[in-house]
C-alpha cells in the first residue's frame, strides 16, 4: 500500500500544476530582475547614438531599428511582470508618440534602486511612499524647467516646428534630422486644421519606394497609391473623381433564372443588350462630368473597354482604408453601385497622374490648394529596414507636432534636464525625515542613467561627463547638456536641442507608475495553462 500525503496549506486550495511564488526573494526580486532585463535591451538604443536591435518576430519578420515602441511590440515578453513596462511604452507610445525608450529605461533603472534598498532593509512600500513624493516633486520642478516664452508657438512656422521636432526625429535618424525635419514639417503643416488641436497624425501618410537615397524624399499635397491605372490613360489634370466601393463590373442579379434560346439572332441580341446596359451605366457616369472613375474591386473588361472608349481613367484601390483616404483627400462619396452620381458626390483633384520612381509605378492624386487633407513623403531609400526605420521617424515627427499642437512648452534636451531634476531632487530628499528620504535620494540618482546611457551610447567617459554636468549645474548653469558629437558638456540652448514638455511629463509619470506597480506585486500565482492544442492567433490587420 503506498501512503500518500495529503497537499496542505496553499496546495490543497488550488489545483494541481499552479505556481505560487511569494516573499522578497521569490516575488519581488524576480519580477524587479525581469524588468531590469528588459531595459537592459532597450537602454543601448536610447537617445541619437543608440544601437539597432535585430528583432525577428514569430512570423519570420525582420525588424532592424532602435525605436524601443516597435522592439518591445516585435518581443513576445512572457514576464507579467516585465509586461507591465512593456504596457507602460506602449501607453506612453500612444499617448506622445516618442518617449517610450525613456519610460522602459527609467523604469528598469528605478527598479533597479529600489532593489538596493529591499537589499539594505527597507520595505517596498516605504519605497512606494518615498518614489511617489519624488515624482509629485518632480512634475512641479519639471514646470520650473520650461523654456521662457515657449507657452505660444505658431503651429505654421516651419522653423518653429523643427527646433520642437528635431530632438525626436535625431533620435531615430542621427545626423539625417536635416532633411527629414523639413518634409514631416511641410507634410504636418499643409493638412493642419483651423484648430491644430485636432491635427489628426493618419492626415499625414508615408509612401516607401526602393531605391534613390534620403535627398530623394519629396513631400506629395495628396496620396501616392502604390499601383498603376488599369486603363491606358496615364494622366488627368483638374479631374472631377467618382469612387465606386463596389467595382465597376456587370452585376449578377441575386436570382437565379434560365433563359431558353431558341435560335442563333435571340444569342446576338442576348449578349448586344448586356453591353448596351454597361454602355449606358458608364455613359451616365462619363455624363455627369466624371473624369476619373475609381473602383473598390476588380473592374470587368467590358466596363474598362466603354470607359476608354469615354476617356475616363481607371484606378483600383482594394484596401478600403486606402479607399476612405482618397475619400477624404478628394471630397468624393463611396456609391456604392455602378450608377450615375450626383454632382455633390463626386470629388476633385488638381492632377491624377501615373510616375515612375525607382522603376515602381504610383499614381500620384495632388491637390494643391489650400486645406488639405491629407499629405504623403515619399521616402527612398536602399533597403525595406531602412525604409521601415524611416518610416518610424516620420511617424515620430508627426507624433511630436500633433503634442506641440496641444502644448508647446519645452525644457532643455541632451540630458540636461535629468541632471537638474537629479540636483534638486538630491536637495529636497536631505529635507525629508523618515525613511522616505533613501528612496528619494535613489529616484533622483536613477535620473542620471539618461546622460550616463546617452555618454556610454556614444563612447565617452560616463564619469567625467556626468560630474561636469553636475558641476556646471550646481554652478547655475542649468541649460548645460552632452554634445555628442564633440563629447563635451554645452548649454543647449545654442545646440538648438529641446525636448516637448509633454513627452518628458509623461514619461516620467508612466515610468514611475509602472515602477510602483510592480513594487506592490508580493505574491506571484500562476495557475496551469490550460491545455489543447494552440491555435494559430487570427489573422492580423491588412498593413495600413
Amino acid at each position: 500500500m503506498v501512503f500518500q500525503m495529503q497537499p496542505y496549506g496553499i496546495q490543497a486550495m488550488l489545483k494541481e500544476g499552479h505556481k505560487h511564488l511569494s516573499g522578497l526573494d521569490e516575488a519581488v526580486v524576480k519580477n524587479i530582475d525581469a524588468c531590469k532585463q528588459l531595459s537592459v535591451i532597450t537602454r543601448t538604443s536610447l537617445g541619437p547614438n543608440g544601437m539597432n536591435k535585430m528583432v525577428i518576430n514569430h512570423l519570420d519578420k525582420l525588424f532592424v531599428t532602435n525605436d524601443a515602441a516597435t522592439i518591445v511590440n516585435e518581443l513576445e515578453v512572457q514576464h507579467p511582470a516585465a509586461r507591465i513596462l512593456v504596457l507602460a511604452g506602449k501607453a506612453q507610445q500612444e499617448e506622445i508618440g516618442d518617449g517610450a525608450n525613456l519610460t522602459i529605461s527609467f523604469a528598469g533603472e528605478l527598479l533597479q534602486n529600489a532593489e538596493e534598498l529591499i537589499r539594505m532593509g527597507l520595505h517596498p512600500s516605504e519605497i512606494i511612499s518615498g518614489y511617489t513624493k519624488a515624482i509629485n516633486k518632480t512634475v512641479k520642478l519639471l514646470d520650473g524647467l520650461v523654456e521662457k516664452g515657449s507657452e505660444t508657438m505658431d503651429v505654421r512656422n516651419k522653423d518653429e516646428v523643427f527646433s520642437r521636432m528635431k530632438a525626436a526625429v535625431a533620435s531615430k535618424q542621427f545626423g539625417q534630422e536635416g532633411i527629414l525635419c523639413p518634409l514631416i514639417a511641410d507634410a504636418c503643416i499643409q493638412v493642419c486644421p483651423k484648430n491644430p488641436a485636432n491635427f489628426n497624425v493618419d492626415n499625414v501618410r508615408v509612401a516607401k519606394l526602393l531605391g534613390g537615397g534620403l535627398h530623394n524624399c519629396t513631400v506629395v499635397r495628396g496620396m501616392v497609391l502604390k499601383n498603376d491605372a488599369i486603363g491606358s490613360i496615364k494622366r488627368m489634370e483638374k479631374a472631377k473623381i467618382v469612387v465606386f466601393a463596389g467595382g465597376v463590373d456587370t452585376s449578377a442579379t441575386e436570382t437565379k433564372g434560365t433563359v431558353l434560346i431558341h435560335n442563333a439572332e435571340q444569342l446576338e441580341n442576348y449578349a448586344k443588350t448586356e453591353e448596351a446596359k454597361v454602355e449606358e451605366l458608364i455613359k451616365a457616369v462619363a455624363d455627369s462630368g466624371a473624369k476619373v472613375v475609381v473602383s473598390g474591386a476588380a473592374v470587368g473588361d467590358m466596363a474598362l473597354h466603354f470607359c476608354e472608349r469615354y476617356k475616363l481613367m481607371v484606378l483600383k484601390i482594394s484596401s478600403k482604408f486606402e479607399l476612405r483616404r482618397f475619400c477624404r483627400t478628394t471630397g468624393a462619396v463611396a456609391l456604392l453601385k455602378l450608377s450615375q452620381p450626383n454632382p455633390e458626390e463626386l470629388g476633385y483633384a488638381d492632377s491624377v497622374s501615373v510616375e515612375e520612381i525607382g522603376g515602381v509605378r504610383v499614381t500620384i492624386v495632388k491637390n494643391e490648394e489650400g486645406g488639405n487633407s491629407v499629405s504623403t513623403v515619399v521616402l527612398r531609400g536602399s533597403t525595406d529596414s531602412i525604409l521601415d526605420d524611416l518610416e518610424r521617424a516620420v511617424d515620430d515627427g508627426a507624433n511630436t507636432y500633433k503634442a506641440m499642437c496641444r502644448d508647446s512648452r519645452i525644457v532643455p534636451g541632451a540630458a540636461a534636464t535629468e541632471i537638474e531634476l537629479a540636483r534638486k531632487l538630491k536637495e529636497f530628499s536631505l529635507k525629508e525625515t523618515g525613511l522616505d528620504q533613501y528612496a528619494i535620494a535613489k529616484f533622483a540618482e536613477s535620473f542620471e542613467m539618461v546622460p550616463r546611457t546617452l555618454a556610454e551610447n556614444a563612447g565617452l567617459n560616463t564619469m567625467e561627463i556626468i560630474s561636469s554636468l553636475y558641476a556646471e549645474h550646481a554652478a547655475g548653469n542649468t541649460k548645460v547638456g552632452i554634445d555628442l558629437e564633440e563629447g563635451v558638456c554645452k548649454d543647449v540652448s545654442t545646440l538648438n536641442i529641446w525636448d516637448l514638455y509633454l513627452t518628458k511629463f509623461f514619461a516620467l509619470k508612466y515610468a514611475a507608475d509602472a515602477a510602483c506597480t510592480v513594487l506592490r506585486v508580493d505574491q506571484i500565482i500562476m495557475a496551469k495553462p490550460a491545455g489543447g492544442p494552440k491555435r494559430d492567433p487570427p489573422a492580423g490587420m491588412d498593413e495600413d
